[in-house]
């Protein structure tokens, strides 16, 4: 019998990411390396869950997910004002910067920088994927319970 996805299966798949003008937005397939996808863990969303429920270890299917089902809308609440002085020549205050914040319990959490004005530093904490509908491209490498 053919084992298929439930929801509680832990799963190895690759996984293609692609914006709306059909260009790559990331890929597990660049460096060989599949994600592990736990089902049931709230890693990805329900709207994700939903569409690989019933799949077997080598199938592949494309979906496009809409943006509050990818990785949410821009939330207004995630873009902070940082004091310029907080940063330094190994992590400077450019725009476009990418800077990982140290957060209490030493979690780590990346901000791109989209302003920089005066000694103000504006940094948004929100996905850069935020707001945009994504496709998904997923294989099934392996279905391991």
């Amino acid at each position: 019998m053919t084992q298929v996805i439930r929801n509680d299966s832990r799963i190895i798949a690759h996984i293609t990411m692609k914006l709306a003008d059909g260009s790559a937005a990331d890929s597990t397939k660049v460096h060989n390396k599949p994600s592990v996808i736990n089902m049931g863990d709230k890693s990805i969303s329900p709207a994700f869950e939903a569409q690989i429920l019933g799949m077997a270890a080598g199938d592949s299917k494309e979906f496009t997910l809409a943006a509050v089902d990818a990785f949410g809308e821009p939330n207004p609440d995630n873009i902070h004002y940082v004091d310029a002085t907080k940063f330094s020549t190994d992590a400077p205050a450019q725009v476009g910067n990418i800077i990982t914040f140290t957060q209490p319990g030493n979690i780590e959490l990346p901000g791109m920088i989209t302003e920089v004005s005066g000694g103000s530093v504006t940094v948004d904490f929100n996905h850069p994927l935020a707001g945009q509908a994504i496709t998904f491209v997923i294989d099934i490498v392996e279905i391991q319970k």
